[in-house]
């Protein structure tokens, strides 16, 4: 697949080291040539110097050939990458997205207009990672998790503390004993993910300690697997955030309208001011360093139920939030940029990260696969992907039973969405047409995934 990148910051690096890994053909387009120089050192991607939105340099790029045009300059106002990605499309790109910067444009009336206009997709990274912190919020048991199709299937993630009653069982234990208390609840431990290693489990793989447990199940039966291995979700009223970006005002606009008491420490004076006329007197401001223990303990952090930290410095966010769970704070959440920093941030008691990088990488990630999947989501603490696909009539995936199937090995069917109906998919289940499959997926396993549910 030929691909164009425009925007070398951060986002679009990402995207150009994770897609030239499936080995398809990137073009990275940017104006500056320090930050082109990084990319062309670190991967092997084709770099061109110009003006994103000048015809010819989209031409020298090839965009009439491109099968997929990225436009993510965070460097640049969000016209650029527009106007950008509208050019490209006419000049032959087969699809096109753009990353924006208002809410706005993403309303159901202006995403039609701008999907006649050409634009297949846009994305706002603040917002999504917004929305991902309140679900965080009423999930506060787990360290992610996932809803499909509406709810009827769930996916958590679950950090095995020290005092965890899962230490020292296997998977088959641990089926075996909740089938024994219950034997219509059905789930399936679809993954494992230990230090840097993700673990397509078997019946006999043991869980350790800091093991982060990825758990499908129904919705009806989440609450009761939750309770089993001795996690319960929390009601979340109060909420410190640290940091008035647009993330942290977004989610602090959210919390407000439903109620719950919010207070933001921002350590710009003049931004303070501009967040109080913004969000009124529903959101206490305060304006201080949020690092400072000092400060924390001044505005009764201890009477929190959860702290956010969206500061846009990792170390600061982690730091922070390390802090406030000493102050007893009962959930705590931070947004982390550096990708060799999640793993870091788990292992020091953050509840759950936060990162940009990863909630576009899986939007922008689902165009280079079938047009059989829903949506793609890369999970933090994890390498690996969850698809969600929607089975072709005819397709691979619907010719036999699971277990005669010859899926990948590093990867997993968790459950199954047929019309009204959801299941935990078993050997001997059956995948039919129009089912929506839920799967988890290594890296190297997506592209055969892939296969099984394409029209034949």
């Amino acid at each position: 697949m030929r691909i164009i990148i425009e925007g070398a910051g951060e986002v679009g690096s990402h995207l150009a080291k994770m897609l030239s890994h499936e080995a398809n053909d990137i073009t990275v387009v940017d104006d500056n040539p320090q930050r082109l120089s990084r990319v062309s050192d670190s991967m092997n991607v084709v770099t061109v110097l110009g003006d994103p939105s000048s015809i010819s340099v989209l031409k020298e790029a090839g965009a009439q050939e491109a099968d997929l045009f990225i436009a993510v300059n965070p460097y640049v106002p969000q016209s650029v990458n527009i106007v950008s990605s509208l050019l490209a499309k006419k000049l032959g790109a087969k699809r096109v997205t753009a990353r924006i910067d208002d809410a706005d444009y993403l309303t159901p009336e202006n995403k039609l207009m701008f999907k006649e206009l050409g634009m297949d997709l846009m994305f706002y990274p603040e917002k999504i990672a917004g929305d991902e912190i309140m679900d965080l919020l009423k999930h506060t048991a787990s360290a992610d998790s996932m809803d499909f199709a509406r709810g009827k299937l769930q996916l958590a993630v679950f950090k095995l503390e020290e005092d965890s009653p899962l230490l020292d069982m296997k998977v088959a234990e641990l089926t075996q004993a909740v089938s024994a208390v219950n034997s219509e609840l059905h789930f399936r431990i679809i993954a494992i993910a230990r230090g840097d290693e993700t673990i397509i489990p078997r019946f006999d793989t043991g869980f350790r300690y800091m093991d982060h447990v990825y758990i499908i199940a129904k919705r009806d039966g989440m609450a009761s697997i939750m309770r089993y291995i001795g996690k319960d979700n929390i009601e979340v009223q109060s909420v410190m955030i640290m940091g008035g970006s647009r993330i942290g005002q977004m989610v602090a606009a959210q919390l407000s309208r439903q109620g719950s008491g919010v207070k933001i420490i921002e350590s710009n004076r003049d931004r303070c001011l501009e967040i109080s006329e913004k969000l009124g007197d529903s959101v206490d401001v305060v304006n201080g360093d949020g690092r400072n223990s000092d400060l924390l303990m001044e505005e009764d952090i201890k009477s929190y139920d959860a702290f956010v930290a969206v500061t846009g410095n990792d170390e600061a966010n982690i730091l922070s939030c390390v802090a406030a769970k000493k102050f007893g704070v009962d959930r705590v959440i931070a947004e982390v940029e550096n990708l060799e920093y999640i793993r870091l941030a788990e292992e020091m008691g953050v509840d759950a990260v936060i990162n940009k990088k990863l909630i576009t990488a899986g939007r922008i990630f689902k165009f280079t696969l079938s047009d059989k999947v829903r949506f793609v989501k890369y999970m933090s603490g994890t390498d690996a992907e969850i698809l969600e696909y929607t089975v072709a009539p005819e397709s691979r995936i619907t010719k036999a039973p699971l277990k005669e199937m010859g899926f990948p090995g590093n990867a997993i069917i968790g459950g199954v969405i047929r019309g009204g109906e959801s299941f935990i998919a078993v050997g001997d289940t059956r995948i039919e047409a129009y089912d929506r499959v839920a799967v988890f997926a290594l890296p190297s396993a997506v592209k055969e995934v892939d296969k099984f549910f394409k029209y034949k």
